[in-house]
């Protein structure tokens, strides 16, 4: 335990003016009014406000806050009362630690409706002093550091509250460090083995590659030295959840995610943050899309610093944040900049941001509100930084996910006000339909009548929903599109019984269809409302298709030597059709694999179990598994359906997968028994054809090659 004089030390490095005599009087009282306490460890209590106040002086925070944690528990643990802290180290003191026992009360992790309730006294506290929730944020800091002491399920409890809560809390105060460790701590607990599997893979890249963090920062440090900028150069692994978190939302293993390592250039001025991020592009490769000017355009807390994302060394992406050292001061410590001392007086920094306005905004909104659900789900959602939380003009809460803009708005509402969008206002003023939507907006659409959704908007909008919507739109009229795919698919089912698909043949055909014209036959088939097996029957009836001799499957493939057998590689999937290679296989033959299949580059330096393969020409028989990348819409009947147009193009269904189900549509992979590339043409044609098919892509993945399993 920190002795008092230590404590006083460490205040007085960065305030010479502290008060050390009542410091040291509250400590000693602390310890008296703990006497006899122990912790779950064994440890006498007092060591556990002293640890807190000790994390506090890391903030370099005022006397009040420093001497309020060393007594937070007095007055809830010990005999201890309000008039006696207020008699003994004033009025600001006794306010502090009277919020603090009233925060450490409220049941947070309780029932909806009682949640509810303790999240609105949370948010009344924090309004009135801030200082309360740095020290109960330090409180759960060291509880969280210490909690192996306690049983398993109130392990468990704690750390699932501080991963709802707190952690997020920290974060959205601004103070960065405390939410990482805070995570970390609760993910140590909540899943061991991930988070040890993580460990084991750093363990396991730090032998294989050395010490990368050292060699890009030394390498970060002689390019500045060489251009004449003085700067401090940072780096290190992401936190074990940072990099967990990131694994589950891109669906990724450790071994394919990129700038698992982060670094950080600290400048003296404003200026050379915006030379060292020239020095830093002029030497590595930009990663496209990764870049964030936090300066020009700073966070709602305060925070600003650069962002971009570089190929560093051996081709390794780096994550590289530039920032100023007052930038870099509020970046750590977020509120808390409001309250630390430097030498001696507060510090008072250009960049911090008092989210005191924040929270009383908060309380103001929803503190008459006696909806309790919607007051829960506002705070979280102010907090948890993955979800947007907007308003119509009615006052209605439309939840979004991050990066969503006022057309994923808009379609959340209805797809008529969707369709019919035309601009937006968001709290009022006009803004461009691509602005991304921030917590607790207001936004209001204009619509007009006759407008429809425009290409663009496709990779405008971030929710399924909308996009699903907008393609529907697009379908419905891009009438030229459905007649150029119908003319395709009538070509192929003409075709496939010896004739030609003539417009005299589709005249004829529309005619005895009683369909106005060809091309609206054509449009038709395109939108899979006829077949093309229907209109080549309604001109002949009795005509069979042409049948030719189909290749032997297990010869289907030229080249190999007598006695060889192959199979082809699940990575590519080759088809007939397609150039292909042979990699001679151990023991199990010959794989064959499309030329340009990614899994060939690890074959590259053994030339010798190359194979010059070729498909044998001829009719094949269906015989050979594609699998299909497909999103469609989750409505009544569509798998139905898409299995119906699936099965007309003469294509078996071998397997199918639900790889994503969401309420407005499914993703899946269909494994599909196809004849050759031409084959697989026709029936992903077919399918693009159909207006519940919002995606579909031939899907290819290397971790299928040779050894893995899909």
């Amino acid at each position: 335990m920190i002795a008092a004089q230590d404590l006083v030390a460490l205040v007085r490095n960065y305030n010479p003016k502290t008060n050390a005599k009542l410091i040291e009087a509250a400590y000693d009282y602390g310890r008296l009014m703990h006497e006899g306490q122990f912790r779950h460890s064994g440890e006498p209590y007092f060591t556990h406000p002293v640890a807190v106040a000790a994390i506090l002086t890391e903030q370099r925070l005022d006397d009040a806050t420093i001497i309020t944690a060393l007594l937070h528990d007095t007055i809830e643990d010990t005999k201890s009362t309000y008039a006696e802290v207020e008699a003994r180290f004033g009025k600001e003191v006794a306010d502090l630690v009277d919020g603090v026992t009233k925060l450490t009360n409220l049941q947070l992790s309780s029932t909806e409706t009682k949640q509810a309730e303790n999240f609105r006294k949370l948010f009344i506290a924090m309004s009135k002093d801030l200082r309360v929730i740095l020290v109960k944020l330090a409180d759960r800091l060291h509880n969280m550091r210490t909690i192996k002491a306690m049983r398993p399920e109130k392990q468990a409890q704690k750390a699932r509250e501080t991963m709802e809560i707190f952690a997020p809390l920290a974060g959205r105060m601004g103070m960065q460090w405390m939410r990482e460790e805070l995570e970390d701590l609760s993910f140590r607990v909540l899943n061991p083995e991930g988070r040890a599997s993580i460990m084991r893979r750093f363990v396991m890249l730090h032998k294989e590659a050395g010490d990368v963090v050292h060699r890009i920062t030394a390498d970060m440090r002689a390019l500045l030295e060489k251009q004449g900028i003085e700067a401090e150069v940072f780096g290190r692994a992401k936190k074990p959840y940072s990099i967990w978190r990131k694994m589950q939302a891109k669906d990724q293993g450790f071994s394919r995610l990129s700038d698992i390592y982060g670094f950080r250039i600290i400048t003296d001025t404003e200026d050379d943050v915006y030379r060292v991020l020239g020095a830093i592009h002029q030497r590595w490769r930009a990663v496209p899309g990764r870049f964030k000017d936090y300066i020009s355009q700073p966070k709602s807390n305060g925070y600003r610093s650069i962002h971009t994302t570089v190929s560093g060394r051996d081709g390794k992406r780096v994550e590289v944040q530039i920032r100023t050292r007052q930038m870099h001061d509020v970046a750590e410590t977020g509120v808390a900049a409001h309250w630390s001392y430097r030498d001696g007086v507060r510090s008072g920094n250009p960049f911090a941001v008092d989210p005191a306005k924040w929270l009383a905004g908060l309380t103001e909104r929803f503190e008459e509100d006696d909806d309790h659900d919607a007051f829960l789900e506002a705070v979280k959602l102010e907090m948890y930084t993955d979800k947007v939380f907007c308003f119509t003009p009615k006052g209605e809460v439309i939840k979004l996910p991050k990066g969503a803009t006022p057309i994923d708005f808009a379609y959340a509402i209805h797809t008529r006000i969707g369709n019919a969008c035309v601009g937006a206002k968001v709290d009022g003023l006009r803004v461009p339909l691509w602005t991304r939507l921030k917590n607790g907006q207001s936004v209001e659409i204009i619509t007009a009548e006759g407008q429809t959704p425009q290409v663009t908007w496709i990779d405008i909008v971030a929710t399924g929903r909308a996009k699903s919507a907008i393609r529907r739109a697009l379908r419905a009229e891009d009438r030229e599109r459905f007649i150029k795919l119908g003319r395709e698919l009538a070509r192929v089912a003409f075709e496939h019984v010896g004739k030609k698909a003539t417009d005299k043949a589709l005249t004829t055909a529309a005619t005895a269809l009683r369909i106005e014209d060809a091309d609206e036959l054509l449009a038709r088939l395109g939108s899979a409302e006829v077949t093309g097996t229907e209109v080549v029957r309604a001109i002949y009836p009795n005509l069979k298709p042409t049948v030719t001799p189909e290749v032997d499957a297990k010869r289907a493939v030229v080249g190999l030597e007598p006695g060889q057998s192959f199979r082809r590689a699940r990575c590519c999937q080759p088809v007939p059709g397609e150039r292909i290679v042979g990699i001679v296989s151990r023991g199990e033959g010959v794989v064959v694999h499309a030329i340009d299949c990614e899994a060939l580059s690890e074959y590259e330096d053994q030339t010798d179990r190359w194979m010059d393969l070729y498909w044998h020409s001829g009719e094949h028989p269906a015989a050979y598994a594609v699998t299909l990348d497909m999103t469609i819409s989750n409505d009544a009947g569509v798998l139905g359906r898409i299995c119906t147009l699936i099965g007309e193009q003469k294509a078996n269904i071998s397997d199918l997968h639900f790889v994503d189900r969401k309420p407005d549509f499914y993703r899946l992979f269909v494994d599909a028994d196809l004849k050759d590339v031409e084959h697989l043409h026709r029936v992903m044609t077919a399918l693009q054809a159909e207006s519940d098919v919002a995606e579909i892509s031939r899907y290819r993945d290397p971790a299928w090659a040779e050894g893995s399993s899909k």
